[in-house]
């Protein structure tokens, strides 16, 4: 739900204070959605995402569940789509593809071709595009919809007895979900989405009326609408949609978890480019220790031959056509590409009830430089190919899921059941997944689940605000969470009434653990992973989480919609604001944006004068913040930073979700002759090469970092190099291993500026450390020693430098004063990754306010 204009000036003040403003669907042009063993980075490791100016302005909403699509309604649900203006800029022209604008006069007609298909727009993309769902099934009156969906609740919430209900059996419409062009430059899946739409439409043979009597296809016809106009692997804001699962911070990403929940596919397919031959997954290990990966193996594998002899007999080969046999990764490669992370659509959507699901690549590469320096007559040949190859699996997914019907509902069923009677999972082997050959001890990933998670109320609680947004977001992925009527004892502690707890016995406990758990070091099992290895929300978001592996809970308990309210503001004295989560932070920046005079005290929280107690109730309101009442008498006069930032979209996305006013700068913006004035800070971390300013630029620069008016920010591997080339703090950064990333242990020292009160864990990717450090040059955090790492995969590298044991003990955020005068902090880790890691975002937040 999104936040209301306001009517006052003090909240018109806030809301401003709270817009998110989108990045440029320029921002990412990466190669592919899948398609090396590694995705496309700058020199740093870092995913590439650059950032630019404002392109469209979102309200930061919280995760609470959106309305569902079309319950109590049958099929077909027509829809008159509002045409968009013609685009003649579509990417998608080039290639002779469909472009945006064409898609909902197509859609309309297609509506028009009897009584099959059915339009619903699942939400909009956060550039402001309509996304399309369409379903493709025999007609239904509302009562026979109705039925269905009592027998897809069933099937969920009591799976025990959905086993042996014969009517589900007999007339349950079997879900297949087809997601296309999540990443807006691997264009195909859309078009062949649409031929398969209107021929399951026009088709008079008794096989398609079968396939649509006993099955529900829902496509979603362009996950990444922004992308595709602009010819952009991201969004509107600059994400890759196909890494924010878990995290769901795009609206788009938020459109598809909620059509996993309301239709609960059993198949699913999502359509990327470009790898030739044509890569149909399954992975090859690490597998998901969360899944019920017995049952997932059994329908993936057999649905992947299917598709791969779809492919195959389009007739294409290496000669002719440049187009070699299909890639199963399972069978044909040892690692690399492997389905660990929930990140990815595919591997989300198994936690929701798939039991097969697949990244499809297609062979022929259209985008980036192709698209740019091939002949228009070869790319649209290619682009030819892909749409058929896309077609080809899609059709063999129908095919499959037709013809297993019963066992793949089944096996759906079973998964869920398994979840809610606490069962142990089943490891693979030749006994549980027959007929899937090459099977070994390397595919055997599995977890022990606890008995509950608890998310503590009162004293016991780190942060209200997070642990409430930690709910919500549960809640959103359709995670059942229960809250305490009295106190209560398990495992040993005694929690207050109020607490929040997850009952793993439950269907959907996969997803439960893959939010709650810390996850697991794999540093050891292989050599190399596709992305992020490590996530934990439970460690990252802020909340304290307490894991529970033994007892039952046995208190009186109800059920959770939403989270309860955290706000609250001292009807009396002057107010403190902590600021250890991003929404404390928003609170803090609106209040400076409205004017009032805030301080900063000894301990990194802010002291609010009681006169501003009328904005800090519409912000407790608001935000879900606290201000209790304090006598601390404030040290320095906190001013609001107006920010200049060379940084990723997950950054900027960040930085907007904590308040800050900013503007994102490039070595080019810079050179163009940039004004300074205004400006509190400088953040670096990608795009701002300090050897490539010009003179006049360099002096401006240098003027700014002189006597104390501006800060610097700096992280990852180009914001040591801009400290080292502009001579800021004398230290000696150590670069870790370039694919390393995960949940690591830090040490927070008492009394650090930067990260006093703050968690015991970060996240990293391409970590970094300090050494050599010089006069008045302190240590904000440090590796923890031993091991630091707690999730994820980080090596040492070949010569034996790099690795964890290495950083263990070294600094890994400093901060200090540079000869000019200029406040300067030096971060090693990634406290903004991707816009995830919400609980480590204040660190940031607290070096930028000063």
């Amino acid at each position: 739900m999104g936040i209301p204009r306001p009517a006052s000036a003090a909240v018109a003040a806030l809301a401003g204070a709270l817009l998110l403003v989108a990045a440029p669907a320029n921002a990412l042009t990466g190669a592919s959605g899948r398609d090396s063993p590694h995705p496309v980075r700058d020199g740093s490791g870092r995913d590439t995402e650059a950032a630019g100016a404002p392109l469209a302005a979102t309200t930061h909403a919280l995760t609470a569940r959106a309305p569902e699509l079309g319950k109590d309604r049958g099929y077909p649900r027509r829809t008159t789509l509002t045409v968009p203006p013609v685009n003649p800029a579509d990417k998608s022209i080039k290639l002779g593809l469909a472009p945006y604008h064409s898609l909902a006069p197509r859609l309309n007609a297609l509506q028009r071709l009897g009584d099959r298909v059915s339009v619903e727009v699942a939400g909009h993309s956060a550039g402001g595009h309509e996304l399309y769902l369409v379903t493709v099934t025999a007609p239904e009156s509302a009562a026979q919809a109705r039925e269905q969906e009592r027998m897809r609740e069933r099937i969920e919430n009591e799976p025990a007895a959905a086993a042996g209900d014969r009517r589900i059996k007999a007339a349950y419409k079997t879900p297949v979900f087809i997601n296309n062009n999540i990443h807006g430059n691997e264009w195909e899946g859309t078009d062949a989405a649409l031929k398969l739409i209107e021929d399951l439409a026009k088709a008079k043979d008794a096989r398609t009326a079968a396939l649509l009597g006993t099955s529900r296809v829902h496509l979603n016809v362009t996950a990444n609408p922004d992308g595709r106009i602009a010819g952009t692997r991201a969004n509107a804001n600059g994400f890759d949609l196909n890494r924010d699962f878990i995290t769901a911070t795009q609206p788009e990403a938020r459109a598809i978890r909620r059509i996993a929940i309301d239709k609960q596919p059993a198949v699913m397919l999502d359509l990327h480019g470009y790898v030739n031959g044509t890569l149909i997954e399954p992975t090859t290990p690490p597998h998901g220790e969360n899944y019920e990966y017995d049952l997932f193996l059994k329908n993936a594998y057999a649905n992947a031959l299917g598709m791969e002899k779809a492919v195959n007999g389009l007739g294409y080969t290496p000669d002719k056509d440049g187009v070699r046999p299909a890639v199963i990764p399972f069978r044909d490669e040892q690692e690399g590409w492997d389905d660990w992370p929930p990140v990815f659509t595919p591997q989300y959507m198994p936690f929701q009830g798939a039991v097969a699901s697949h990244t499809i690549e297609f062979p022929m590469a259209v985008n980036n430089s192709a698209y740019t320096t091939l002949p228009v007559d070869e790319l649209r040949r290619r682009a030819a190919v892909n749409t058929a190859v896309a077609g080809a699996a899609m059709r063999a997914t129908l095919d499959y899921t037709y013809t297993h019907r019963t066992s793949v509902i089944a096996d759906q069923i079973e998964t869920f059941r398994r979840g809610a009677a606490g069962e142990a999972q089943r490891p693979v082997s030749k006994e549980t997944v027959p007929g899937v050959p090459g099977i070994g001890p390397e595919d055997v990933y599995t977890t022990t689940f606890p008995r509950a998670y608890v998310i503590p109320a009162g004293r016991g609680q780190r942060s209200a605000t997070a642990a409430a947004r930690l709910v919500d977001h549960l809640v959103a992925n359709d995670v059942r969470v229960e809250r305490a009527r009295t106190g209560f004892s398990l495992a040993g502690r005694r929690y207050a009434a109020g607490s929040y707890i997850v009952d793993m016995r439950q269907p959907k406990r996969g997803l439960a653990n893959v939010i709650l758990d810390a996850g697991r070091d794999i540093s050891a099992d292989v050599s190399t992973m596709y992305d992020i290895s490590g996530w934990s929300l439970g460690l990252l978001w802020g909340a304290r989480v307490d894991r529970a592996d033994s007892g039952t809970p046995r208190v009186p308990t109800r059920t959770v919609h939403a989270a309860s309210a955290t706000g609250y503001v001292a009807p009396f004295g002057d107010l403190r604001l902590r600021l250890d989560d991003p929404k404390e932070l928003a609170a803090l920046n609106s209040l400076l944006a409205q004017g009032v005079r805030v301080r900063g005290a000894a301990d990194g929280s802010a002291v609010v004068p009681g006169s501003a107690r009328g904005a800090a109730r519409v912000l407790a309101d608001r935000l879900g913040v606290a201000f209790p009442a304090t006598r601390a008498e404030g040290t320095t006069t906190l001013r609001r930073t107006k920010v200049a930032a060379a940084v990723t979209s997950g950054e900027l996305f960040a930085l907007r979700e904590m308040g800050f006013d900013v503007t994102p700068v490039t070595t080019a913006t810079l050179n163009a002759g940039f004004d300074w004035s205004g400006f509190g800070a400088l953040y670096v971390s990608s795009g701002l090469d300090h050897a490539g300013l010009g003179d006049q630029a360099r002096s401006a620069l240098d003027a700014f970092l002189t006597g104390g008016k501006g800060r610097v920010v700096a992280l990852g591997e180009q914001g040591a190099a801009f400290n080292t080339a502009a001579g800021l703090l004398k230290v000696t950064p150590v670069a870790g291993n370039g694919d390393a990333n995960g949940v690591v242990r830090v040490v927070n020292p008492p009394g650090a500026r930067i990260t006093a009160g703050s968690l015991p864990h970060t996240f990293v990717y391409a970590p970094r450390w300090f050494t050599g450090l010089g006069a008045g040059v302190r240590v904000e955090q440090s590796y923890a020693t031993g091991n630091p790492l707690v999730a994820g995969h980080w090596r040492a590298d070949e010569d034996g430098t790099g690795g964890p044991s290495a950083a263990a003990g070294k600094a890994s955020v400093v901060s200090g004063v540079s000869r000019a005068g200029a406040s300067v902090v030096l971060f090693g880790t990634e406290p903004l990754f991707r816009a995830h890691p919400k609980g480590v975002f204040a660190q940031i937040g607290r070096a930028l306010v000063g």
